[in-house]
This record gives structure tokens, sequence and C-alpha cells, in this order.
């Protein structure tokens, strides 16, 4: 049995990075007394697999792992305990049961990922609302993308699905995945290269709303959580 959790990430919290979340989960996990798998072996370690890991400083209302349980648990009584021994800057938000077939994992279904994008040090031109709706009529927006292995020039304007300016913030949804992954801080690079300024003067804040699947029957973006189904502690 599988199931999927979903929490936010806000506050001093967001400085900390991926390997402490997963190291503060596992404490998590055995304080309420959650029934999670561990592997065999000489070395057993707890079963759990996020679908996204978030980077230092970007805060979250969407953020995703799945585990593998032993037993059910009800979903009500496992938010509250997960809770009851979280600290401030961590709120768990659903535990839902999904799929137990490998492929359904958040991480391999992943899809897409939004984000409000706002100033956060230095400023942006007078204009800045305009110069982003022309920036976004562009046919195409070749960037160099780098990777841990190389980098190559990639149309990152096909990997945005869509955009919006939100009163001083901007709203965009892009792909995410193993396939196709593009990050808000490409995009707003790119932007200030087409300002034709500085990428280092302007500090931007990025703050990931949701994850996406897009395993609906019409192909159509769906939340993660929307896969999965809330327990009862008697389900087999």
């Amino acid at each position: 049995m599988k199931a999927r959790i979903k929490f936010r990430k806000y506050g001093a919290l967001r400085f900390i990075g991926h390997l402490d979340v997963m190291r503060f989960f596992q404490k998590v996990m055995r304080r309420a007394e959650i029934p999670i798998a561990f592997t065999g072996g000489y070395s057993p370690h707890m079963i759990m697999s996020f679908a996204s890991p978030l980077g230092i400083g970007l805060t979250s209302d969407g953020e995703y792992f799945d585990i593998e349980l032993t037993e059910a648990i009800d979903s009500k009584t496992a938010v509250k305990r997960m809770n009851e021994v979280s600290i401030e800057g961590i709120e768990i938000i659903s535990f839902r049961k999904i799929p137990d077939d490998k492929k359904q994992t958040g991480m391999t279904i992943l899809a897409g990922a939004d984000y409000l994008v706002s100033v956060r040090k230095g400023a942006l031109p007078s204009d800045w609302k305009e110069q982003f709706s022309k920036f976004m009529s562009q046919p195409e927006i070749q960037v160099i993308k780098q990777t841990k292995r190389s980098e190559r020039m990639v149309d990152i304007r096909a990997l945005i699905d869509s955009w919006e300016i939100r009163d001083e913030q901007i709203y965009l949804l892009l792909a995410a995945g193993s396939s196709e992954n593009l990050k808000p801080d490409l995009v707003m690079e790119a932007f200030c290269q087409f300002l034709g300024i500085e990428p280092d003067s302007v500090k931007f804040q990025h703050h990931r709303l949701e994850m996406y699947t897009d395993r609906s029957e019409d192909g159509s973006l769906i939340p993660l959580e929307a896969m999965g189904v809330d327990m009862t502690g008697d389900e087999e």
C-alpha cells in the first residue's frame, strides 16, 4: 500500500536543503508512528520518494512525497499526528492512498508546476509589465540550459504552458518532470537579458503553488493530490 503526502514549506525553513527535508520527515514518521515500510538488507531505510525537490530559498504550498505503508492508517489521523510533531515552516496538508503501480509515483507522473514570482531585491523598469508581455510574445526564447554533464541551447518558450501578471507578481505554469523541466529562475534570467539588465542586479523570490500530472482523462493538468483518495484505518 502506498500513500502520497502533500505539505507546505515556508518561512525560515525555505533555506534548508532537500537532504535535510528528507531527514526531517524520517524523524516525523517515527514520532508520528506512521507505519512506513523499510527496505531490506543490511542497511534498511524508509521507502520514501519526493516528486521534485524544492530549491533552497523557495517556498511552496504544494510539495509531495510518496511512501510505502505496512498497514492502512486513517488519513485525518496521519495528518494530525504528523503536524503535532512537525515544526514551524512545515505543514502537512494531506495524506492519500495512491495506486501501487511503480509508474504512478509522483516523480514519474510529474508534468508541470506553477509559481508566483516577485522581486525580492533591486527593481525592474517601470514598464516591466508591458515588457514582460512582449517577452512572452516571442515565438522562441533561446537560452543556454546547463546540466551536470553539459550545456545546450534550448527554446524555453515551449516549456512555459501559461503566464499571467498578477498585481506586482508574475504567475508561471512551467513544464516539470524527468523529460522536460524548467525552473522559474531561468525564465527570469532570460527576461532580464531581454530587458538588457544584468541578471544579478535583481533578485527574485519564487513560490511554488502546486505540482501537476497530465494523467487526467482529457490530458489536462491536475494536481498530484487528485491522483489519490483519503484512507480509513480499516482498509486492507
